[in-house]
């Protein structure tokens, strides 16, 4: 299949998502309310914090906030148009439903990554973005376009970051029967994404940076507008989700045959 029949399906699943939303408006409604006032207890978290100093592991509140809008923005994009498809992968496997998925002449994991969109994820996106401008304001800065295409590129970067580590994660159903706590093991990682690389110490920074790299994929787009370009952590970034990528793939499609279909 070709870049544009790949794209013309993932507008059809985008067009589906939307009337089926629609269908179920107090569902997409409620989980906006629910995502809003999560952000909005973090916001106020970060409030009482700096009533009590003036900078976290050398970040000041502005700076703190630009952190925490950056890690937002990333998650929810991801949660709005991969989340829920990828978690469904462990389902699909023990219930011998991924044969669906096989059957179509694209890619299998192209297709249940991008079966449907959840779109209070897509709409607190934006609210994320909005957290990111206003942080952005209140250090008093005006970044070129080039900076903002640059911080753009880098989100993008730790998008592909978080989707895959879900995917190898959800892989490993193909080898275990029941993957229980997938979901919990992916926010106690990149819940780290919110905090100053230097708050972590020096164990953890080498595990959630080297090895893991949960810290980088919003620690690395903040210091953009936070110090300037580096274009050190700009290849860094954009190797790791290559390799990360690439990774994921591999692992996903060694788990494939290893797959036993509902008809077999």
């Amino acid at each position: 299949m070709t870049l544009a029949a790949y794209l013309r399906i993932w507008l059809a699943s985008i067009r589906y998502s939307v009337v089926r939303t629609m269908m179920f408006r107090f569902d997409f409604f409620l989980w906006v309310i629910v995502d809003v006032a999560w952000m909005s207890v973090n916001l106020l978290l970060l409030e009482v914090l700096f009533n009590h100093t003036d900078s976290i592991a050398g970040w000041t509140k502005p700076e703190m906030m630009l952190l925490f809008g950056t890690s937002m923005l990333i998650m929810r994009m991801f949660i709005g148009l991969f989340f829920t498809n990828l978690f469904s992968v462990d389902r699909a496997v023990r219930e011998g439903t991924f044969d669906f998925y096989l059957a179509q002449p694209g890619n299998p994991l192209f297709m249940i990554s991008t079966r449907k969109v959840d779109l209070d994820g897509v709409f607190n996106t934006g609210l994320a973005a909005g957290i990111v401008i206003y942080a952005v304001r209140q250090m008093g800065l005006a970044p070129s376009a080039g900076t903002i295409a640059l911080y753009a590129f880098m989100v993008l970067c730790g998008l592909v970051i978080h989707y895959a580590t879900v995917v190898m994660l959800v892989s490993l159903s193909f080898w275990i029967v029941r993957m229980q706590g997938l979901e919990g093991g992916y926010f106690s990682i990149f819940d780290l994404s919110r905090l100053p690389r230097r708050a972590l110490g020096r164990v953890l920074d080498v595990v959630f940076v080297y090895i893991i790299p949960a810290t980088i994929v919003s620690n690395f787009p903040a210091e953009v507008f936070r110090s300037g370009i580096n274009p050190t952590q700009t290849v860094w970034l954009a190797l790791v989700a290559g390799a990360w990528l690439a990774a994921a793939a591999t692992l996903f499609h060694l788990g494939l045959r290893r797959y036993s279909s509902a008809s077999s």
